[in-house]
């Protein structure tokens, strides 16, 4: 009998089992591209802007970006080469594991400058490694150190400029979202129930360890909204009065509510008095509400609220999967996106293998991503976008929450080497599926997995509901 493969050697066939067949000159170019990113977002902030408000779900901005720097100079450079830190007490500052929440504000941080200086050699030594090094079965971990941490400069630097009021970021070809005048998308489509195979397919070209392995789930027949809960339909439940009514609330929901003192969505706000309408703070702008985009930067504890007050559910992730993959009437055939396989912006003849996840063509008719327009579009936009079963606004725009929260796939094994990605993290969060308007494209998709505390409400989250039958 052959030998039982190592642990290390079995990680390492599973790793290689990805498919994900990128040469270092795709690798290359996407951590440039996310160091440019990154350049980007803060290129306006002075050392006092890049300080934000001490909150529980925020960073300080000039330790998030020496953190990002901090995963390559560890992952790619550290683990792969055993190579020296490239600044030597990262570790010390930037370790999230290591450094509770709390004291990161207290740490002696190095100036803008250095950080810059910091990532700017650390992006140097990661390039350079890529030119002398091709990935392959060897290595295949590789394309993954490499890319990860290429969606971070997306959502996570746009929603930590957002929370404290700063300005937009600058990023180059970046629009306002003008109002469309393509309006309200009411109604619900109707999805037939039987077997759904949940997660990424073994042949899919990325995936993160937590959504592995698709694996059948039944389902009974459904009615889910065929877009995203609107600013508009929201106000309604706060002018009813929805914050004050414990009934429309669970446990958890009514005692957050109560600890945060929360009236309404944590962005909005009367103009002149309690009588004024409404108003949305942007960034660092105040602007009334848009009836026709969807609410966001609401938690779950907010969007459970609002369904019962509707008298409608969340969907499970499940439910939204297969109303989002679906490929034709039946659940015979997923795609990898609502609209097929093809990457946001491409040809239907691409797959995005090979995409570096950059490219402003996002801003085209299929999905809100990559911050080509600082805003969520109206709710009944990229209709060419729409799925199988009729649902628009599947990727992008908005996260949506779900009812599920966020617990491995059977048979979940880590087989990443940044085992903190996922396992620390199940059971208490919730499953978030979809993708922003900040979202990378590379990184939407419809087996995506996001999870966060039911209490978040910073990020660029949203809902649609399911009928109560």
């Amino acid at each position: 009998m052959p030998p039982t493969p190592s642990p290390a050697a079995q990680a390492a066939r599973r790793l290689a089992d990805k498919h994900l067949a990128l040469p270092a000159s795709v690798l290359a170019a996407a951590v440039d591209e996310a160091y440019a990113r990154t350049l980007a977002c803060v290129a306006d902030l002075h050392d006092v802007l890049l300080e934000v408000p001490r909150r529980e779900v925020l960073n300080p901005l000039r330790w998030e970006l020496g953190h990002c720097a901090f995963f390559y100079d560890v992952f790619v450079l550290g683990v792969l080469d055993g190579a020296p830190l490239q600044m030597a007490r990262a570790a010390d500052l930037y370790d999230s594991f290591g450094i509770a929440h709390d004291d990161r504000w207290g740490l002696d941080l190095p100036d803008r400058a250095a950080t810059l200086d910091y990532l700017a050699r650390v992006r140097d030594a990661v390039v350079e490694r890529l030119a002398r090094t091709e990935p392959g079965r060897a290595e295949p971990s590789l394309p993954l150190r490499a890319l990860v941490p290429s969606a971070m400069p997306g959502g996570a630097s746009t929603y930590m400029r957002q929370a404290p009021g700063s300005p937009a970021p600058p990023l180059p070809g970046a629009q306002p979202a003008l109002a469309s005048g393509a309006g309200a998308l009411s109604g619900d489509v109707t999805i037939d129930g039987g077997r759904w195979m949940l997660g990424a397919a073994r042949e899919a070209p990325f995936v993160f360890d937590n959504e592995k392995w698709a694996h059948d789930v039944e389902l009974a027949p459904f009615r889910i909204a065929r877009a995203p809960v609107t600013q508009a339909e929201f106000a309604a439940f706060v002018d009813d009065g929805g914050y004050l009514d414990a009934r429309l609330w669970t446990r958890a929901g009514w005692q957050w509510r109560q600890r945060a003192g929360a009236l309404h969505p944590v962005c909005w706000q009367r103009a002149d008095g309690a009588q004024g309408a409404w108003l949305r703070r942007d960034f660092d702008r105040m602007l009334p509400l848009e009836p026709h985009r969807p609410v966001v930067h609401v938690n779950w504890h907010e969007a459970q609220a609002w369904c019962r007050w509707a008298k409608r559910r969340l969907p499970t992730e499940a439910e939204w999967e297969r109303a989002a993959a679906a490929a034709g009437d039946t659940a015979a055939r997923r795609a990898r996106r609502p609209w097929g396989d093809a990457a946001p912006g491409h040809t239907p003849a691409a797959t995005g293998a090979s995409d570096p996840g950059a490219g402003h063509a996002a801003a085209g008719a299929l999905a809100a991503l990559d911050a080509v327009r600082l805003a969520c579009s109206e709710v009944a936009d990229h209709a060419d976008g729409d799925s199988a079963a009729g649902c628009r606004q599947m990727i992008g725009n908005v996260w949506e929450w779900t009812e599920s929260p966020f617990y491995p796939f059977p048979g979940y094994t880590i087989d990443f080497p940044y085992k903190e990605y996922s396992a620390p993290w199940f059971g208490y969060r919730k499953v978030l599926k979809g993708g922003s308007w900040a979202t990378r494209p590379r990184f939407a998709y419809t087996t995506q997995r996001n999870y966060f505390p039911p209490e978040r409400n910073d990020v660029y989250a949203g809902f649609r509901t399911c009928a109560i039958d």
